[in-house]
C-alpha cells in the first residue's frame, strides 16, 4: 500500500528546495554576476541561468505533457534577460505550481534520459537545486549550511547513481570525503566537490 504522506513530503521538499535556492538568488549583489563557481565552466550567472532554466523545462513536460523533442530549443542560452532575479522567481513558481498540480506526481515525464515518473522527475530536481545552492552560495560569500531534510533528501537521491554522474559531463569525479564527514560533506563530494 503506498504511503499517503510521501507526495506531500516530496512537494515539500522541492518546495524547500526552490525556496533555497531562491534566497540564494536573491542574495547576489550586482557586481557578483560574473564570480566564479565551483562549477568551473560557470559564473554566478551561468549558474543561475541553468537553474532557471531547469525550472522552465517542468511546466511544459509535466503539465503540457510534451517530450523534450516537442520543446526543443526553447529554453537554451539565456533565459535571465535584463532581471535575473525576476526571472529566476517566475521560473520557480510556475515549476512549484506544476508539481503542485492534482494529479502531476501520477504523470509520466519524457525526458532526454527516457520516459520518468514525475515523482522521480522531481526527486531529482530537488537533489539539483540543493547541491547547486551550496554551489553558489560559496561563490557569494553566503552561509554554505544547507537544511539537514534537504541534505538526507539529495543523499537518499543521489546515491544509487554518483558513480555515473561524472560520465554526464555535468559533475566533476566524487572525491573521498574525510574520516567523520557529515552528510553534507558526503553528499557534495559524492557530486565532486570539496567542502
Amino acid at each position: 500500500m503506498p504511503n499517503p504522506h510521501v507526495p506531500s513530503t516530496l512537494l515539500a521538499r522541492h518546495g524547500e528546495a526552490l525556496d533555497l535556492f531562491g534566497a540564494r538568488v536573491h542574495a547576489v549583489r550586482a557586481d557578483q554576476w560574473d564570480a566564479p563557481t565551483p562549477c568551473t565552466e560557470w559564473t554566478v550567472r551561468d549558474l543561475v541561468n541553468h537553474l532557471t532554466a531547469e525550472q522552465l523545462w517542468v511546466p511544459p513536460l509535466v503539465l503540457e505533457r510534451r517530450t523534450v523533442e516537442q520543446v526543443g530549443d526553447a529554453y537554451e542560452g539565456d533565459v535571465l534577460g535584463d532581471d535575473p532575479v525576476g526571472a529566476w522567481d517566475l521560473a520557480a513558481a510556475r515549476s512549484r505550481d506544476a508539481f503542485l498540480e492534482k494529479g502531476a506526481l501520477d504523470r509520466t515525464a519524457h525526458l532526454s534520459s527516457g520516459p520518468t515518473p514525475v515523482p522521480a522527475y522531481c526527486s531529482q530536481m530537488i537533489a539539483d537545486l540543493v547541491v547547486h545552492a551550496w554551489d553558489l552560495s560559496r561563490a557569494i560569500g553566503a552561509d554554505e549550511r544547507l537544511p539537514r531534510d534537504l541534505v538526507e533528501f539529495a543523499v537518499r537521491e543521489v546515491s544509487p547513481y554518483a558513480d555515473s554522474l561524472a560520465g554526464s559531463g555535468l559533475f566533476a569525479p566524487p572525491v573521498e570525503p574525510p574520516p567523520g564527514a557529515d552528510e553534507q560533506t558526503r553528499l557534495l563530494a559524492m557530486v565532486g566537490r570539496e567542502a
